[in-house]
């Protein structure tokens, strides 16, 4: 027969003792990192009580909460940037591949409210829909060749309104960008030999206008010659004439005339004889 003495049995209580007090410990220690819970920089924090939200989103920092009764759910209040390709089709149906960026975040004031309403997975049910649903909306407006040339003003108009929509859901849109927009070959190689056909006619129009202009000058200096001609033959006939009103009022003009043009030699005759072609008065 087998006996224990006092100490063993003191002994074995105190190991009992000991493993009870590790145990406890142990749980107490799990249940405090269990109670302690911390929300990122950048996110908010949503305190959820058997599956009840309660209160207003939480900022950054150190929480304590009941492990057996409540959690936070962490909701990423950071910008987050949206980059892919969606087609589209313009007023004169023609298809493009619409390259754009979007850059977003959720409201951080409004964190508890979307995660109640929407859930953690807002950006994929909210974003996606609004924004390609504004990008066909916005090419549908337009012809292909007006959107290639006005691509900024159809970037702008599609950030207007996707801030305004997303904006009512509690999400902030901070930039919006059309990054590339391609056509068919076919389309583009219209649009090239379009581009074409209007320079040429641009060119033959100013060659046009040249010429007229040049014309239009020769025309004023012709004008011009022809108006000198008209002055110079007027002057002409305005002298003749006061000339021949002078020889008619005084006889002697005539031989003054007659000075005036002769070259200092006398007119001769056939007998050889030379003759004053002015009548001298003989003194008497």
């Amino acid at each position: 027969m087998i006996t224990i003495s006092g100490d063993t049995e003191r002994r074995g209580l105190r190991i009992v003792k000991m493993i009870g007090a590790a145990v406890i410990a142990i749980f107490f220690m799990i249940l405090v990192s269990c109670s302690i819970t911390t929300v990122d920089t950048g996110h908010r924090g949503v305190r959820v009580r058997f599956g009840e939200v309660i209160g207003e989103g939480l900022p950054e920092g150190l929480y304590f909460v009941n492990p057996f009764t409540t959690h936070i759910q962490s909701m990423d209040t950071r910008i987050l940037k949206w980059e892919s390709t969606t087609q589209a089709y313009t007023r004169d149906v023609q298809q493009a591949d619409v390259g754009f960026v979007l850059n977003y975040r959720l409201d951080p004031t409004k964190a508890h409210i979307v995660f109640q309403q929407v859930g953690t997975d807002w950006s994929a049910k909210l974003v996606g829909q609004v924004l390609l649903e504004d990008i066909k909306r916005e090419f549908g407006q337009h012809n292909a060749v007006d959107i290639i040339a006005q691509r900024d003003l159809a970037a702008r108009a599609i950030e207007t309104h996707v801030k305004e929509t997303l904006g009512r859901r509690d999400v902030v849109v901070t930039n919006f960008q059309l990054t590339n927009i391609d056509f068919t070959e076919q389309f583009e190689h219209a649009v090239e030999a379009k581009v074409v056909a209007q320079q040429k006619a641009i060119e033959e129009q100013n060659r046009t206008v040249q010429i007229e202009e040049q014309a239009k000058q020769r025309v004023a200096t012709a004008r011009g010659s022809a108006e000198a001609t008209v002055l110079q033959a007027k002057a002409e006939a305005e002298s003749i004439l006061i000339r021949a009103r002078a020889l008619e009022q005084n006889a002697k003009l005539v031989d003054w005339e007659a000075v005036q043009k002769w070259d200092g030699r006398l007119p001769t005759y056939m007998m050889g004889n030379a003759v004053p072609f002015v009548n001298v008065p003989q003194q008497k």
